[in-house]
């Protein structure tokens, strides 16, 4: 099976803006076309000199309950939902200007960047997808949790997960997965949105963090179910995990080509996962080039 696509870049630039949910701060976030080969380019328009930072794993930092990426002052925060939106619309090229460090918070999911990125077009470019084909299993295991990476017969790839809990509680134990396609993701992933209990709510609060957050801004799971809220699918909380799975291997810089599946993992097994599969893919693209000069120096 010939697996190759041609890389992509938006058509036209497009913004939205909306306020971080860890600095409370209102940031202007703009997407611009990229040339091939750019990957996903992340610019801080707000610092001296415009540092930017390739959304990319080797440049990925540790942080509880989110993604941030850093290269020097070219530092980020949140970046998870973008990156899925970015991967699942098959978009390879773009350059990315936020003039604050956090991401907004949106209604917590990537909808509203799909609805964005939709309305700007997509543009065909004459360069080879880079991609790599998972053709063994692969499991990274943290305390009960675990993340694996499978083949697949087709071409494309699958994303899931299983959230579980050690004891009953507000939210219940759920999973989904899913073909990641540009439809399938905007219609049944991209409306998930971030969720926590209401216990984890008030901790937050207390220490000064997403104060100006409201119900209506992402899941609050009470007692009796979300507060002044209501759920948009059933397992919405295990599509948002996959969601979020999704951005996060998103950092690899390549179309993955296998299934992926994450039991009660979070941000920071997602990003050994990611550090895998880079290392996987640097191994593949070295045989291939081994292979390119083998079979010239055959042929001479």
């Amino acid at each position: 099976m010939n697996l190759s696509r041609n890389q992509h870049t938006i058509a036209s630039s497009c913004q939205l803006s909306g306020r971080g949910y860890w600095t409370a701060k209102e940031v202007q976030v703009v997407m611009h076309p990229a040339p091939v080969d750019t990957g996903i380019v992340l610019v801080r328009s707000d610092l001296p000199d415009r540092p930017s930072c390739p959304a990319h794993v080797s440049h990925r930092t540790d942080a509880k309950l989110r993604t941030n990426i850093a290269q020097g002052s070219a530092k980020f925060e949140m970046i998870e939902h973008l990156m899925a939106a970015l991967y699942a619309m098959e978009i390879d090229n773009c350059i990315v200007e936020i003039d604050g460090i956090e991401f907004p918070g949106l209604d917590g999911s990537s909808k509203p960047y799909i609805d964005t990125l939709a309305g700007a077009g997509l543009i065909i470019q004459a360069a080879e997808r880079p991609r790599l084909v998972i053709d063994q299993l692969i499991t990274l295991r943290e305390g009960s949790s675990w993340i694996s990476a499978a083949p697949v017969p087709l071409g494309t790839s699958h994303f899931g997960y299983q959230l579980a809990f050690d004891q009953p509680g507000v939210i219940a134990n759920q999973s989904y997965g899913f073909s990641c396609t540009p439809i399938r993701f905007s219609r049944d992933v991209a409306p998930a949105r971030t969720f926590v209990s209401e216990d984890q709510a008030k901790a937050l609060r207390a220490r000064g963090i997403a104060s100006h957050v409201s119900y209506s801004d992402l899941l609050v799971f009470g007692e009796n179910g979300p507060i002044e809220n209501e759920v948009r699918f059933k397992n919405e909380c295990a599509r948002h995990k996959a969601l979020d799975l999704v951005g996060d291997l998103a950092l690899v810089g390549v179309e993955l080509i296998g299934k992926f599946i994450s039991y009660r993992g979070g941000h920071s097994l997602n990003g050994r996962m990611a550090n895998a599969l880079h290392e996987l893919a640097i191994q593949s693209q070295a045989r291939r080039q081994s292979g390119f000069f083998s079979d010239r120096r055959h042929a001479a």
